[in-house]
């Protein structure tokens, strides 16, 4: 089981260069190994630095975009054009901006009018995609996830149903403080990543990650329990986030 490892960095373009740095380095290593390269974006605000600067060069040239295959972590049940919606911020930021085939682009659909239906769909695209067997979970090049303040990643919010599941590979979840549901890829899909990157910004991420990396799983900080199995996983924090860190490290 994967121990994080951690970059601490100075300014939001900083960690956007990191994080593309990482992203290319996992997207070559897996086009030269299996001809494609898997990745579940993730949405919140963190990540939106890291797509703009993938679609800019010198990143844009050094993936081969028709290759790679893309999936979500988790979106709200929201019509793919609305301001929420997590599938929006990448194609607006990303997938617009990149050669990717639209045959590639595999979003959950959070306008479905039963939110349940839709993650049992998109559990069904995972099996497809994969071409997985009864019981088996999808094994993603890279998984990018950022974390909240009370500790949550993708939709995984503390003591939700959904960090019991074992069996499905994504769920639907209603979230009591948005009033609304979304649907998330499960505990089980994350952990069986090859790589997981989770970027974080913020002082009001500070408590939260020093939980996640204190080496105590806990369901009331759900970012801890990623600990891919036969994965790597890497934090990329600012500074703020950062704060009192050293004495989280195990």
């Amino acid at each position: 089981m994967a121990l994080a490892d951690v970059t601490v960095v100075a300014t939001p373009a900083a960690l956007a260069e990191q994080a593309a740095e990482r992203f290319v380095d996992a997207a070559t290593g897996a086009l030269e190994q299996a001809g494609t390269f898997s990745v579940a974006l993730s949405g919140g605000s963190a990540p939106r630095s890291l797509y703009a600067r993938l679609a800019a060069e010198p990143f844009r040239s050094r993936v081969d975009w028709t290759r790679v295959r893309v999936f979500w972590g988790d979106e709200r049940c929201v019509p793919p054009d609305h301001l929420d919606s997590n599938y929006r911020l990448a194609q607006e930021l990303l997938l617009s901006k990149v050669p990717v085939r639209p045959d590639n682009v595999f979003r959950m659909q959070g306008e479905a009018a039963d939110p349940d239906l839709a993650a049992a769909e998109y559990a069904g695209e995972l099996q497809t995609a994969f071409g997985l067997k009864r019981g088996e979970r999808p094994r993603f090049d890279l998984i990018l996830l950022g974390m909240g303040a009370d500790g949550h990643t993708a939709s995984l919010f503390p003591h939700s149903t959904a960090l019991r599941e074992v069996t499905r590979l994504a769920v639907a979840v209603y979230v009591e403080a948005a009033r609304g549901y979304r649907l998330t890829l499960t505990l089980p899909v994350l952990n069986a990543a090859a790589a997981v990157l989770f970027l974080a910004t913020g002082s009001d991420k500070a408590k939260p990650l020093q939980t996640a990396l204190s080496g105590k799983p806990s369901h009331t900080a759900p970012a801890s329990l990623v600990r891919p199995e036969r994965g790597t996983l890497h934090w990329i924090v600012d500074r703020p986030a950062a704060t009192g860190l050293a004495d989280a490290l195990p």
